[in-house]
């Protein structure tokens, strides 16, 4: 029963960090000639994370930008 409410429950809520980065900053996901990661966080400033090559779904790759943009918004 829990892994259905984890897909029912809005994006906002399942990724907190990624909803809150995008108001002022942006993501990126897929591959381009640009960068070895398939998830990137960026700001005004440029590169602030990027993730690993592959993730086994889309979901590990927010759930990996979600932990990393805690980290980051915690430092701020």
């Amino acid at each position: 029963m829990a892994a259905k409410d984890a897909r029912t429950r809005s994006v906002d809520a399942r990724y907190p960090h990624v909803a809150a980065w995008v108001k002022d900053g942006w993501i990126e996901i897929g591959h381009d000639d640009m960068s070895r990661s398939f998830i990137r966080a960026l700001d005004i400033g440029g590169l602030v994370w990027e993730g690993e090559t592959n993730y086994a779904t889309l979901d590990e790759a927010l759930a990996a930008l979600d932990k990393a943009l805690a980290a980051c918004q915690a430092r701020r």
